[in-house]
């Protein structure tokens, strides 16, 4: 096949195109490179470098005889969509219809759009939630996900496009910034390097920090391509485990072994007390299940980080 990549360069988007590139596909990666970095590309991989809502970029998609659009490109900092809405409404809604009305006009067959399980369903108090769990955003960033689930099933409906999202929970590994939600753990990372105690946010009522649902880049990879021929859908990627943002520093440490000390800190704007996800329709559809768990995941993690401060 030959797949436009969005955000091919960032963190989750270059190891996707790794999984793409080994199954033999062609990958164009665009990315403005406002948060990606032309060495995470792969090998093999064709980088556009380019604004998703510019003309440029729906020239390409119009004109590139692509089978697939696979959209990973997006502003991803919740407080930073609380602080400029409109300049996340830009990229997230602004850019993706950008791509979805190029690709209209240039035969696209398939787009596998990347929402956030971790922010769309808003609050998630009780059991993790499934897809038919109603969505309920809380933030401008998790508005903004939503409405381009809701423009991709629109122009799936009156368009015949093959549509399938897919809800990320908090995705972490190699190649991660310090940036976004599930950034905790490379800024937690980060403060055992430079020998910084991090501050652990949390709510009140949360005196352990926030529950997330962290689930490994690599799997989430494996998602995509398993979704280049699955049926059409909304799929959460995630592992179903709650995990504290203490109990993930404590496994940060472990996995660098480290005695670092920490501090509190109070909840910023937009968020979440706790969010997890239930992935069983993806397992029994797509085939799909986590492999590692997360101090395998940790493990990994901070080997790469050792490697590249190494130079190897």
């Amino acid at each position: 096949m030959k797949i436009l990549l969005t955000g091919g360069a960032g963190f989750i988007g270059s190891h996707v195109a790794e999984a793409f590139l080994g199954q033999g596909h062609a990958v164009t990666i665009v990315d403005d490179l406002s948060s990606g970095r032309p060495e995470n590309a792969p090998a093999g991989a064709e980088l556009a470098v380019m604004d998703i809502a510019s003309p440029q970029a729906a020239e390409l998609m119009a004109s590139g005889g692509f089978d697939v659009l696979c959209h990973h490109a997006a502003q991803i900092s919740v407080p930073f969509s609380v602080e400029d809405p409109q300049a996340d409404a830009r990229v997230n809604i602004l850019g993706l219809l950008n791509l979805l009305e190029a690709g209209r006009r240039g035969g696209l067959r398939r787009v596998i759009f990347i929402s956030s399980g971790g922010a769309v369903y808003g609050e998630i108090p009780d059991a993790p939630a499934d897809e038919q769990r109603p969505a309920l955003p809380l933030s401008p960033y998790a508005v903004s996900k939503l409405c381009g689930e809701t423009y991709l099933a629109y122009y799936a409906a009156n368009f015949g496009l093959e549509a399938l999202t897919l809800r990320y929970a908090n995705v972490y590994g190699p190649r991660q910034t310090p940036h976004g939600e599930a950034g905790v753990v490379a800024i937690f990372m980060n403060a055992i390097a430079a020998g910084r105690p991090p501050a652990i946010y949390r709510h009140p009522e949360t005196p352990r920090g926030m529950e997330r649902d962290y689930v490994y880049v690599a799997d989430c990879a494996q998602a995509n391509v398993l979704a280049l021929s699955a049926p059409p859908g909304v799929y959460n990627i995630a592992t179903g485990l709650a995990t504290t943002t203490l109990d993930l520093w404590l496994a940060v440490r472990r996995a660098a072994q480290s005695d670092l000390g920490h501090s509190f800190g109070p909840a910023r704007a937009g968020d979440l007390r706790r969010s997890v996800l239930d992935a069983a329709k993806a397992a029994s559809i797509l085939g799909w299940r986590p492999e590692r768990d997360l101090a395998a995941g940790l493990a990994e993690t901070w080997a790469w980080r050792r490697a590249l401060e190494a130079g190897a």
